[in-house]
């Protein structure tokens, strides 16, 4: 069983990790696409995209995370990545344009710290 809840969490950490680098690549997609040329605005910008990425990396944080404070006794990875996760809810606020990107690209890079170092074990 033991072995069954580490499997779980590495996996939905390496999921973490995923999400973290496709929300990323979607932000700065993003910018350069509406921003610059003026394409996929109602697809790329859709609040929705936002919503749903912002929930999945919410429950993939906050189960794996906490999964691993409770695997290496570690709250420092969990503390990284809520901080990420916060960063990410205000880029929801803020609205489009630079200052979300910044601070989505902050947050998604906090996030994955957080699941690496949680994969690790150590932080």
């Amino acid at each position: 069983m033991r072995t069954a809840i580490i499997a779980i969490r590495s996996r939905l950490d390496r999921a973490g990790i995923i999400l973290s680098g496709l929300c990323a690549v979607h932000c700065v997609l993003g910018v350069v696409l509406v921003g610059f040329l003026g394409l996929g605005g109602e697809v790329l910008l859709s609040p929705e995209i936002h919503r749903v990425g912002l929930g999945l990396a919410l429950v993939v944080g906050l189960v794996s995370l906490g999964f691993g404070v409770a695997r290496h006794g570690r709250i420092a990875p969990l503390l990284i990545g809520g901080l990420g996760l916060a960063l990410m809810g205000g880029a929801i606020l803020v609205g489009h344009g630079f200052p979300e990107a910044v601070l989505t690209i902050m947050g998604v890079s906090l996030v994955a710290f957080a699941h690496i170092r949680n994969l690790h074990g150590a932080c």
